[in-house]
């Protein structure tokens, strides 16, 4: 008699109680899935490394939430609502199960409120650092789903939620700065996807801030050719960040998975309505300029701030 190897094992101890019908049990090289009928698929993917995305030593349960996240969050900037996903794990050999218990009791955890399964994926060894990818599947009615090429010159410039407080939380995870209530630190652990706020028909163009409000406020006005001019006074700050007073990591230092979003000045009434409806707080920055692709952050003073670098990068 053979002996099943241990990855298999483990798959079928941790990963097999969260595979949803597609999945097949998790007993086969692939998945096979059938959409929503009349509707579009929008699929992303993201990785994530001990080290440079989590810390070494942060929980696995909100490691494996944060990476459910941070995906769910491309589908809420496209307008799509959450289908299944698949993910590789790739961690040391001495890892031990009780590392892959907790892992998936966090995807379990975010499968129950988002309202999605596994499909499929892997799981290897690596000399190095855990090492974690997943591909997220959503859906979207036909011609619905939201690009960032949709901004136009005079469109408000609006974010979700509050922005920099994963910039600051990860400071405070490193023990780095004070946080008494430990807010920042869990919004570092736990970002949250603002599904359903993008809506096709009141926003022209979205994305998230995974890499800095400045930053990715640019690359939205690459794709859509036009400029940007916000005011750094508006930038809805959380009583936490605010107490911490810096502005400028706030603006540069991303990990907010907030969205960023433009409204023709036609559908902000009806945005902000809309907004409400899913108890998600909205805020006006800025408006989008002629400027093609220059982004301004007005100071207290009207004059231009000087920020140094826009945000985070891998390569840089």
């Amino acid at each position: 008699m053979t002996t099943q190897p241990p990855e298999f094992d483990r798959i079928a101890r941790y990963f097999r109680p969260l595979a949803g019908p597609g999945a097949l049990d998790l007993q086969d090289d692939a998945a096979v899935f059938t959409p929503p009928a009349g509707r579009e698929l929008v699929i992303a993917a993201d990785a994530m490394v001990a080290g440079v995305h989590f810390l070494p030593g942060d929980a696995p349960n909100l490691v494996a939430r944060k990476l459910l996240r941070t995906n769910l969050s491309d589908l809420a900037a496209m307008g799509a609502d959450p289908l299944g996903y698949l993910t590789t794990i790739s961690v040391p050999r001495a890892t031990p199960d009780a590392w892959f218990a907790a892992f998936a009791a966090g995807l379990a955890d975010d499968q129950a409120e988002f309202g999605l399964s596994v499909l499929g994926g892997d799981c290897t060894s690596t000399p190095g650092p855990v090492s974690l990818s997943l591909t997220i599947l959503g859906h979207v009615a036909p011609g619905e789903a939201i690009r960032r090429n949709g901004a136009r010159v005079g469109d408000e410039i609006w974010v979700s939620g509050s922005i920099g407080d994963g910039a600051l939380g990860l400071l405070a995870a490193q023990g780095k700065i004070a946080d008494p209530d430990g807010f920042l630190a869990h919004r570092y652990h736990l970002p949250q996807p603002r599904l359903g706020l993008a809506r096709a028909g009141l926003v022209q163009a979205a994305m998230d801030v995974s890499d800095g409000l400045v930053q990715d406020l640019g690359h939205l006005c690459r794709a859509s050719d036009v400029g940007a001019e916000i005011i750094a006074a508006d930038v809805p700050l959380s009583a936490q960040a605010r107490a911490v007073g810096d502005l400028a990591r706030c603006l540069t230092g991303g990990d907010d998975y907030e969205l960023l979003l433009a409204i023709a000045p036609a559908n902000v009434t009806a945005f902000r309505a809309h907004a409400a409806t899913r108890g998600v707080a909205v805020t006006r920055i800025g408006v989008f300029t002629h400027a093609a692709a220059d982004v301004r952050v007005l100071g207290p003073d009207g004059a231009q701030m000087v920020l140094g670098t826009g945000g985070w990068s891998h390569f840089t």
